[in-house]
């Protein structure tokens, strides 16, 4: 018999990471759903940035042509050349920038993007300022890394954005770059192109560098926002998906635009972390661009428009505030303090759970994405059915009533 020996500790690195509660929230769901009868309302599950829509048929096609064909050996570390070219020509088409292929890595999903940004930018020890709310994965793999990352505190009268001047007064002696969304989740909120500058020379003033978070730029809804950091300097680092637009979550693919002299510090990074992102998933994307599936995401984005259109305003309804209506992403960041009295609870994690009993709809409390609300926010995903949010408005009334 094999003696039984302790289990190694943990780092003290994993150990400073907490979890991610969209995750924590969606696995205390579907534990409450498995306890329920069979004659039970199903759980609606409003908490996760899932898309309903799947690949487009095209892709899915060009993934299964890739797979019959053998063409699933390793890539270059920065991607297939015919990708990068492919995103190039987007930038072009879609903003009107001039991108060279040569400066866009392809990588694992956008985590795997900032994660190779953050180690090609930042040490051990460094600091990085964001806006709070914000993707909590954003912080925790910057601290995971050594990096400390400051939140600042954010309201709706700046889009729940940083202003310069806060920028400003809080860059320190270990401050080394800032990190920002546009879209933001969980706000769905973007930054204005004047205080986006503004921040950006805050920035270079200071010898620092610009993280943007663009994962959601391809799902604006108002020509306001719906323009790229990149075009404010090729000093811009720019992290961005084939998840959100483009409705390949699983396939775990996303990219980097880089300053050129990052790009050989981001390949020899790739080279030793990834070795190459799928390559069947790249070989998939090309087929992104071909005009038909351009057309399917240009559908499925006034798809998400309509969705907030109706959703927002029942919310409001109900007694929730939205301060802000968002203009991008599939997200909707809504004050329930409003409601907590009639729901018996003090604060948006108990709404949240009292909300999963009562209603079976299942949202994020805003814990997970900060503290300056004070925990009186819940996140709402609209990237689920018609319908499902139908229902879900349905089942608050009734309960709340």
């Amino acid at each position: 018999m094999t003696p039984a020996y302790p289990s190694p500790p943990p780092s003290a690195r994993a150990q400073a990471i907490a979890p991610f509660l969209v995750m924590q929230v969606a696995k205390e769901a579907a534990a409450y759903a498995a306890s329920l009868p069979p004659n039970a309302p199903r759980m609606l599950y409003l908490n996760i940035g899932e898309p309903d829509f799947a690949a487009a048929p095209a892709v899915q096609a060009a993934a299964d042509a890739a797979i019959r064909a053998g063409l699933t050996q390793y890539t270059p570390a920065l991607g297939m050349d015919t990708l990068r070219e492919r995103l190039s020509s987007w930038y072009r088409q879609r903003w009107g920038l001039e991108i060279p292929a040569r400066r866009i890595a392809i990588t694992a999903g956008a985590s795997g993007a900032l994660q190779l940004a953050a180690m090609a930018l930042f040490d051990v020890g460094d600091e990085v300022l964001l806006p709070d709310p914000c993707y909590p994965c954003n912080r925790q793999i910057l601290t995971s890394l050594g990096i400390t990352a400051t939140a600042l505190p954010t309201t709706a009268a700046t889009r729940y954005q940083p202003t310069a001047e806060q920028l400003a007064a809080a860059w320190g002696a270990r401050t080394r770059g800032v990190m920002l969304a546009s879209p933001a989740n969980p706000t769905g909120t973007s930054i204005e192109t004047a205080a986006l500058a503004a921040a950006l020379q805050v920035v270079r003033a200071r010898g620092g560098a610009l993280v943007m978070d663009e994962i959601y730029l391809g799902l604006t809804f108002d020509a306001r926002y719906g323009q790229t950091a990149l075009a404010l300097g090729e000093d811009v680092i720019s992290v961005n998906s084939f998840s959100k637009y483009f409705g390949m979550t699983g396939w775990r693919l996303g990219w980097l635009v880089l300053p050129e002299p990052l790009v050989p510090v981001v390949e020899r990074l790739a080279q030793n972390h990834t070795i190459c992102a799928s390559t069947v998933a790249q070989r998939a994307a090309l087929a992104c661009f071909e005009p038909e599936a351009l057309a399917e995401y240009e559908r499925r984005r006034a798809e998400y428009a309509a969705r907030r259109d109706a959703f927002v305003p029942a919310l409001r309804a109900l007694g929730f505030a939205v301060p802000l209506t968002p203009d991008g992403a599939f997200y909707v960041w809504a004050d329930a303090s409003p409601l907590f009295r009639r729901a018996g609870v003090t604060d948006s994690l108990g709404f949240v759970r009292a909300m999963m009993t009562h209603a079976h709809v299942v949202a994020t409390p805003s814990a997970d994405f900060g503290q300056a609300d004070g925990g009186r926010f819940v996140r709402f995903s609209i990237a689920t059915a018609r319908a499902d949010l139908d229902e879900a408005i349905a089942r608050l009334r009734r309960w709340l009533d």
